[in-house]
């Protein structure tokens, strides 16, 4: 068989793994894609007659496609403003007519609680976490990629399993049920359903906007459901969700640059109870964001 061919052949073989590594490294399915992509194109350039195990090749070069790509985000980090935007994947319910492929992935997903924490993971603890809980390969086969010994490639898996394990069992719950009211409450600002938006809002809820949104013609305080609903009535176009600080809200982007913050507080009976925005740049760097996708 050409070598080409046979080398087309075997890369769609793994295909569906690599993009479960690199979706898990990554959190972001577009950024998954690129990167086994990314996989392939090595691929094509590379003499494999003496490669054994091109299963096990395939994997060390996404990982490290991947952990070159965690370690520019962190750096991107600094950048004033600028945010990732990965995109977990939350389940929905049975029967929505989604198409196979995509269940597959929903039920095969990262869970939103866990991919919060894998993103406050450094990018060689993320690696050995994925690699080794998830996917079992061994730490001799990992410790290269990091360019650490098998030892402490074992401790970083060792630290990111205690920050995951150290995750509330409430958590994935928690925000999941948050993310379907604040979910709602969006859909009805965006269409301009006041009986939805009242619904959502608890009656005594309040709405805050710091100094700088007050400048940009945000109201500096709301109170009352009626009166809060009457702000977002036919607006948030822009807002996307996000979890802030460990609680899902929404956030505005343009341009790459984060503009405004939402921090929104919802009870358990899935009512909200306050919504903070957020302008000031020195506050919004402080924030801890995770995006959520629609």
């Amino acid at each position: 068989m050409d070598e080409k061919k046979w080398q087309a052949e075997k890369f769609e073989a793994n295909r569906p793994h690599l993009r479960a590594v690199a979706y898990r490294m990554l959190g972001s399915r577009s950024e998954a894609e690129d990167a086994v992509q990314e996989a392939w194109l090595r691929l094509s350039r590379t003499d494999t007659s003496a490669i054994d195990n091109l299963g096990g090749w395939l994997t060390t070069v996404t990982a490290r496609i991947c952990l070159d790509w965690l370690r520019a985000r962190k750096s991107r980090r600094e950048e004033p403003l600028t945010i990732h935007v990965p995109e977990p994947v939350i389940s929905h319910e049975a029967g929505t007519g989604t198409d196979p492929e995509r269940e597959a992935l929903l039920s095969d997903s990262v869970g939103l609680a866990l991919l919060v924490v894998l993103e406050k993971l450094a990018p060689a603890e993320r690696l050995a976490f994925v690699l080794h809980d998830m996917f079992d390969m061994p730490f001799d086969e990992i410790a290269p990629i990091v360019g650490r010994s098998t030892v402490a490639t074992r401790q970083l898996a060792s630290r990111a399993r205690r920050r995951v394990q150290d995750r509330p069992a409430t958590a994935e719950v928690d925000l999941t049920h948050q993310r379907h009211v604040v979910d709602a409450f969006f859909a009805a600002s965006r269409n301009g359903d006041m009986n939805a938006l009242l619904a959502i809002l608890d009656p005594n809820a309040v709405f805050r906007a710091d100094a700088v949104g007050i400048r940009m013609g945000a109201p500096a305080e709301v109170r009352g459901g009626s009166a809060v609903a009457g702000i977002f009535h036919g607006r948030a176009q822009g807002a996307r969700l996000a979890v802030i600080d460990g609680a899902v809200g929404a956030v505005v982007i343009l341009g790459g640059q984060l503009r405004v913050a939402l921090r929104v507080a919802v009870t358990g009976e899935g009512r909200i109870t306050g919504i903070e925005s957020i302008a000031d740049p020195e506050q919004l760097r402080l924030l801890e964001i995770v995006m959520i996708a629609p």
